[in-house]
């Protein structure tokens, strides 16, 4: 797999840096382990942050800015690691969708990215390209529906787009057969990524088996 990030790209977000890791894993419905952890991760981080201090967590700033910066209101179409925080922070309990999903939200939401989870093998082609969105591209966001991504950062394969911060494609979403994977990790500040992508390791290698671990930066 390959990534190239678009002149266009660039220019908007000058500080950008992302990396990819793609694995052999294993994925269950329901992962008891898994969920004792994010049960406890969620009562520290609870107690650490409030819906208005996560304002000032820099990679969450960092995404916001990129959505205002190629015109798009980080209000209304609000990035999915933000989202998560904000669903935790409000007492509710996480998403259970798989492990490898739920995992991916845990990484997410400690490190403030955007986190891009794909199942590989449905992924068009071995290169992707991240661009901006543009008027009229079709997308189906995952449980969304229809998703204007006019001014999103978009991660496009072969058959079009399959990755944003804010909601990834239905076509290429990790489900229960999903056995490789790919993660994509989004600095917008450059920050912090080299703990994220090891975190993210560690938590694949523990809950999903993962094997054959390969991690780019680009």
């Amino acid at each position: 797999m390959h990534i190239i990030v678009s002149p266009t790209f660039r220019e908007i977000n000058p500080e950008f840096r992302g990396a990819y890791l793609i694995a052999t894993v294993k994925n269950y419905e329901h992962n008891p382990a898994l969920w004792q952890y994010i049960e406890e991760f969620s009562t520290s981080y609870r107690e650490r942050y409030t819906t208005d201090s996560i304002k000032e967590i820099e990679a969450i700033q960092a995404t916001r800015t990129a959505y205002k910066r190629s015109g798009k209101d980080p209000s209304r179409y609000r990035p999915s690691s933000e989202s998560l925080c904000r669903r935790l922070l409000k007492g509710q309990a996480l998403y259970q969708v798989n492990t490898l999903v739920d995992l991916i939200n845990v990484v997410s939401i400690a490190s403030g990215h955007s986190i891009g989870g794909f199942d590989l093998q449905k992924i068009a082609g071995d290169t992707l390209t991240l661009d901006i969105g543009i008027e009229g591209e079709a997308y189906e966001g995952i449980g969304r529906g229809s998703l204007n991504i006019a001014g999103l950062p978009v991660y496009r394969d072969a058959q079009g787009g399959i990755g944003t911060p804010t909601s990834d494609h239905e076509r290429t979403k990790i489900d229960l057969t999903t056995s490789s994977i790919l993660t994509i990790i989004n600095a917008y500040n450059g920050a912090g990524l080299e703990e994220s992508i090891a975190f993210m390791k560690e938590l694949l290698e523990k809950y999903a088996q993962a094997t054959a671990i390969t991690i780019i930066y680009f």
